[in-house]
């Protein structure tokens, strides 16, 4: 009787009884096209209409017979006189997508205000310890740790600590690879006990025969806004009762002398000697230059705040270069001990003949993610006409497409036949063997790039800009070819691409640079000289 009525009633209307899906073409159009596609496949038993701009004249007159029962619209920043179409025909059916291609119902609520705001969807319920009202999402704090037994102590070294943000292990980044080889490097001479933060409980990680105790605490799952707090959230993300009191009681039971912290963020925790892999309120100053947008200097102020006012209460700051130690101030006492090179483990091979492109970075780190953007929208049109044969390797790193997401506006890379994206890689050497040049081309960037130094011991000639090779001590034209902006950076690569001989020449000079300077086993004195301070 019900579904009599329903059509009786939308007869009377002049309207056909069953909705319709009109789905809005309302951004780019390869992601209005898979938003199509999508929304044909959630409601497949409807008939669907596609309104573009070019049709949406004659569709608007086809539509007055139908009620719309769902709306799918694509959000993006610029005002778009179909969108306000579909506020007007359907306020109450609209199936919002963002360009990350996230969707969500909108309604009248703070939640659906901010995905139309652009406010990534996982995001749109977080609010402030402060929010007076109820909320949706906790942050959650775990208890207890694990201890895990190494190498057997001997009375004649002393103990040390070290609490690092990971554990590192697999070398799936560099500062991963900069913690494990001067761990082992530590071991030498004293016992090491590394305390560090794992994303899930359970997860036993490889063992590091080189440390004598690990001890494992379940990092916290920190869920409020990012702009509410005015510590930087990546504080906030690694702030543990569970680890203070493991330090408290392993200070007791493992006997550690010294404890060096490794990264700005776990600078709270206090200890003898902070690592600070870069001075992060110059990666975020650069940023701020950059963009000139509130956001931007909001996240510069509170991390020179917080990274000045912390690194003043550690005995030294080591640092990875002059300049680092320079941006710190003579108020700040530092240590230069620099990034290092397995020279044993990557050792060269000849070049073979091609034009093959390698960029080695973590998407999990976003300057990597803004280096891949630089290169693939600026730097990599200028010389796809020009070398049809080039190709383009990238390591991304481990669910690369995740923080992908989180750092841009859209699902995943533009797809390109010559451009090979490859994930977590546990042995980049044959990447570098099969290369003939490696690119560095971060337009934001602070401390120095390990990457830079494994191109050099494998003796491949590096195009970077001047971030990326920063603190290294390399001269353009000598040991590597230097470039910002995106027409001399495609230069750069043109030019060593067409002479064989000059791109070797820069390969052997960055070489012996390597050899002089960055071999880990030098680099390693250093590191205990550090640790034998009184």
């Amino acid at each position: 009787m019900k579904q009599w009525l329903k059509r009786w009633v939308f007869r009377l209307l002049g309207k056909d009884p069953e909705a319709v899906v009109v789905t809005f073409c309302t951004g780019p159009e390869e992601l209005c096209r898979r938003m199509a596609e999508e929304v044909r496949g959630l409601v497949p038993d409807r008939r669907h209409f596609v309104a573009t701009a070019e049709n949406w004249s004659s569709l608007r007159r086809e539509l007055k017979r139908y009620r719309i029962g769902l709306a799918p619209v694509m959000l993006t920043r610029e005002a778009k006189a179909l969108r306000r179409a579909a506020y007007r025909m359907a306020p109450r059916r609209i199936l919002a997508y963002n360009s990350r291609l996230e969707r969500r119902h909108l309604r009248l609520n703070l939640a659906s205000l901010l995905f139309w705001l652009g406010v990534p969807l996982d995001r749109i319920y977080l609010r402030p310890w402060w929010w007076p009202w109820p909320k949706r999402d906790r942050s959650v704090v775990p208890q207890g740790w694990r201890i895990l037994e190494g190498r057997p102590c001997s009375p004649e070294r002393r103990r040390v600590a070290v609490l690092s943000p990971y554990f590192p292990y697999p070398l799936s980044h560099g500062g991963a690879v900069r913690i494990f080889h001067l761990l082992r490097e530590m071991a030498r001479e004293f016992d090491v006990e590394l305390f560090a933060f794992q994303d899930r409980a359970g997860v036993e990680p490889a063992p590091l025969e080189f440390c004598a105790r690990l001890v494992l605490v379940e990092k916290p799952r920190y869920r409020e806004p990012r702009w509410s707090t005015l510590l930087p959230p990546e504080v906030h993300e690694f702030r543990s009762p569970a680890m203070r009191q493991a330090l408290v009681e392993e200070r007791r039971a493992f006997g550690f002398e010294t404890l060096q912290v490794e990264y700005t963020q776990l600078a709270e925790y206090g200890g003898d000697f902070l690592v600070e892999h870069d001075v992060t309120f110059d990666l975020f100053g650069q940023i701020a230059r950059r963009e000139r947008t509130l956001a931007a200097w909001w996240n510069y102020f509170r991390w020179r705040r917080f990274e000045m006012r912390h690194a003043r209460r550690f005995r030294r700051v080591v640092v990875m270069s002059k300049k680092d130690a320079e941006l710190l101030g003579p108020a700040v006492p530092t240590a230069v001990i620099e990034n290092g090179v397995d020279l044993a483990r990557f050792h060269a091979e000849p070049e073979q003949p091609g034009r093959r492109l390698l960029f080695i970075g973590s998407f999990q780190h976003f300057p990597n993610v803004a280096a891949y953007r630089f290169f693939t929208g600026k730097v990599w049109p200028l010389l796809r006409d020009l070398f049809p044969d080039m190709t383009l390797t990238v390591v991304c790193g481990a669910d690369h497409l995740t923080h992908w997401r989180a750092f841009t506006d859209s699902p995943e890379p533009a797809a390109d036949g010559r451009i090979r994206l490859l994930g977590f890689v546990a042995d980049v050497r044959p990447l570098y063997v099969e290369a003939n040049l490696a690119i560095v081309p971060t337009t934001v960037s602070a401390g120095t790039n390990l990457k830079v130094l494994e191109a050099m011991a494998m003796r491949r000639a590096v195009v970077s800009t001047t971030s990326g090779c920063a603190g290294l001590g390399l001269l353009h034209g000598h040991s590597v070819w230097v470039a910002d902006a995106p027409e001399a950076f495609a230069a750069g690569i043109a030019t060593l691409m067409g002479d064989a001989e000059r791109r070797a020449q820069i390969a052997d000079a960055a070489y012996w640079h390597a050899v002089r300077n960055f071999d880990w086993a030098a680099i390693g004195e250093k590191q205990r000289g550090i640790l034998k301070e009184r």
